[in-house]
């Protein structure tokens, strides 16, 4: 417990210094809690939401897990999309990746990981489809960086594939769901062209990076 008492100390120093520069913060954060934009995105503990994009607690709803993978069967990352969508109004789904991801790097090298393995089987489709583009690379780091970009491609597609989603496209709720990549070198972020508010750009877009034909 002793090496937990300076997360606690931490923590007292934060609160003391947000009261500081905006007094009243927390009574108005615990008020009302309005977010217009959802972050899917890595567990890395390198890549921390908020901060990135230079947003406050409550302008940011999260969701993080291994890969920022957007699985069809994972309840919990459909659960957090559909209260952000259909309870929080959220304009903006924003689904970023970032370079260097152990994650995809796990999937490319293809190796025995053990149980996580299970999870990355969405990855390794990726790579089934995109083998040709990634052998095409030959430096192993760029095949890192392009399956990491294909990887957002892909689950921000899997966002706009949701039921949940194309409802919210059907009743004309404006919503967009975008992708980026975030580089741990230099801290900045990087907009993948992906940028879907329609079922009708959606297609578009899985036949134009996914198709098999």
């Amino acid at each position: 417990m002793k090496h937990l008492k300076l997360l606690f100390e931490n923590n007292t120093h934060w609160v003391k210094k947000v009261e500081r520069e905006t007094p009243g913060f927390f009574r108005k954060l615990s008020a009302i809690h309005e977010p217009k934009y959802l972050w899917i995105g890595c567990s890395d503990s390198r890549v921390p939401a908020n901060e990135i994009v230079g947003l406050l607690p409550g302008e940011l709803f999260v969701h993080r897990n291994i890969a920022n993978q957007v699985i069809h069967t994972d309840i919990n990352c459909l659960s957090v999309i559909q209260y952000a969508v259909d309870n929080l109004k959220i304009e903006h789904v924003i689904v970023c990746g970032h370079y260097g991801c152990g994650g995809v790097r796990a999937a490319l090298e293809n190796k025995y990981h053990g149980f996580i393995d299970n999870w990355l089987r969405n990855l390794q489709e990726i790579i089934r489809i995109k083998r040709a583009s990634l052998e095409r690379v030959k430096r192993h780091t760029g095949r890192l960086d392009l399956l990491s970009e294909l990887n957002v491609v892909r689950q921000a597609l899997n966002v706009g594939d949701t039921t949940i989603v194309q409802d919210a496209w059907r009743r004309k709720q404006p919503l967009t769901v975008h992708g980026w990549i975030y580089s741990l070198k230099n801290g900045l972020l990087k907009d993948l062209g992906i940028s879907v508010s329609s079922i009708a750009e959606l297609q578009k877009l899985e036949s134009r990076y996914f198709s098999e034909g």
